[in-house]
């Protein structure tokens, strides 16, 4: 019987956090705390950045709340000691953040990210890049970005040309461009093997059996917005046994995929004997 490469693994959640709508509601009902629900009922060690594990005799190190957004207000640009002090204190009270995440990267087996074309994030390539050169598989969602009451908006504006005009600019002003298949990063591409990308979650298979209550996560693959190639059937087949496969350029055709290299522990190998 095959052995789920799940049970027992370690996750990291990477994605961005500073530029969300709101921490608070990102952190109670986000998508890492659903697949979290998932993971741990799978058998996964799951290190969620809202949630930092507690370190040995440094009490609350690393934490990150709604009050970390309102320290960063701080931060000036004046070219003067008064400046120069402040940026300074608040690069030091950020290193504790990059070095617990990039730790919880480091102890993780593989990584899922979610990384929306529409949403600003630096530490999230950072550690899939952390990752990557460790060879660790990173399971990416780039899910369709679309804005479907902006263009209902825009339609019922069409008799008044001046509100329109105003309504392009602003849609220019804060880049609400449209990514409706969910094309990822080029650069992504590159970083994460190709057999590693997902449009979305697949929420609507496994609602009833962890009773999520209805929210944003649902509407966005309500309907025709369904993911052609969601996440949580793939980790299904994880636990099940199933070695993931990646496409070989050279012989076109499918073949094992080694970055999944879950070492055995001690306790299994005996049990295999």
């Amino acid at each position: 019987m095959n052995r789920s490469l799940l049970q027992g693994s370690t996750v990291y959640l990477s994605g961005p956090m500073d530029f969300v709508m709101s921490r608070a509601d990102e952190s109670r009902e986000g998508w890492r705390s659903r697949i979290t629900d998932v993971l741990e009922a799978w058998g996964v060690r799951v290190f969620d950045p809202w949630f930092k594990p507690a370190v040995r005799n440094l009490s609350r190190y690393g934490i990150e709340d709604e009050t970390s957004t309102e320290a960063r207000k701080r931060w000036v640009f004046d070219d003067t000691a008064e400046g120069a002090t402040t940026r300074s204190e608040l690069a030091s009270a950020f290193w504790p953040v990059m070095h617990i995440d990039l730790r919880m990267v480091d102890l993780s087996d593989f990584l899922i990210a979610c990384c929306p074309t529409n949403l600003y994030s630096v530490g999230t390539p950072h550690e899939i890049v952390v990752a990557r050169q460790q060879r660790k598989p990173v399971l990416l969602v780039s899910p369709p970005v679309r804005y479907p009451r902006l263009r209902e908006l825009k339609r019922k504006l069409g008799d008044r040309p001046e509100l329109r005009e105003l309504l392009d600019t602003v849609t220019q002003e804060v880049v609400a461009r449209e990514n409706r298949t969910g094309v990822p990063s080029q650069w992504y591409m590159v970083l994460v093997d190709s057999d590693s990308f997902f449009d979305g979650f697949g929420w609507a298979e496994y609602k009833d059996e962890f009773r999520w209550a209805d929210n944003y996560l649902d509407e966005r693959e309500a309907g025709r917005y369904r993911p052609a190639r969601p996440l949580l059937p793939y980790l299904d087949a994880l636990r099940h046994g199933r070695l993931p496969q990646r496409w070989d350029r050279d012989t076109n055709e499918y073949r094992d995929n080694d970055d999944w290299l879950l070492l055995a522990k001690q306790a299994e190998e005996e049990e295999s004997a």
